[in-house]
């Protein structure tokens, strides 16, 4: 069963940037849709971006026009860059897929925005 790993929070001031990267442990080239999640202290994980073989990427309206998703099918990584960071923007980040009839989940990486 193929394994993600999210790798790159970190601390941040508010107005920063960050890369997250989400390794994959084998090939993603078949892997239709490849997501981020976050889940916020005390609240549900919310959807943030997706990003499909060939398709359009789409995002949630709070991190439109500041989060970019990207995925590298050689490297078999999906990545987002995190522009313009909130405090509410602090949650722990996990990249999600659906592959050979599971629905799979990284470890999660913790970003915390904060002055």
């Amino acid at each position: 069963q193929v394994q993600l790993v999210e790798s790159g929070g970190d601390l941040v001031q508010p107005g920063g940037s960050l890369r997250l990267s989400c390794a994959a442990s084998r090939s993603i080239s078949s892997f239709y849709i490849m997501n981020w999640y976050r889940q916020a202290p005390g609240k549900q994980r919310e959807f943030i971006a997706t990003i499909p073989i060939g398709g359009t990427t789409k995002y949630a309206d709070s991190v439109a026009g500041r989060f970019t998703i990207s995925r590298d099918n050689v490297k078999n990584t999906v990545s987002l860059q995190m522009n313009g960071l909130k405090p509410e923007d602090t949650a722990v980040y996990y990249c999600n897929t659906a592959a050979d009839g599971f629905v799979i989940w990284g470890q999660g990486t913790q970003v915390t925005v904060s002055s």
